[in-house]
């Protein structure tokens, strides 16, 4: 499943490095759905971070794989 993840966050991650940010993968917990992620670079301060998170990460992860129920930053 983490080779999953990585693979569709992978998807999102230029956008992200175009910008001066990136996200790295930390856990995902198959229970609950939850999948954890540390934002880097520009990301970690941005104020438009959590829009990211839930508009861009998420969105896109959620769509690639159904098992995945949330996202947050860690």
């Amino acid at each position: 499943m983490e080779e999953k993840i990585k693979k569709a966050l992978n998807k999102v991650r230029p956008a992200l490095q175009a910008d001066g940010g990136d996200a790295a993968f930390v856990a995902f917990n198959e229970e609950t759905g939850v999948l954890q992620v540390q934002l880097l670079g520009m990301c970690a301060g941005c104020p438009m971070a959590q829009f990211t998170l839930k508009e861009g990460i998420e969105k896109t992860i959620k769509e690639a794989i159904p098992e995945v129920k949330e996202v947050i930053q860690v």
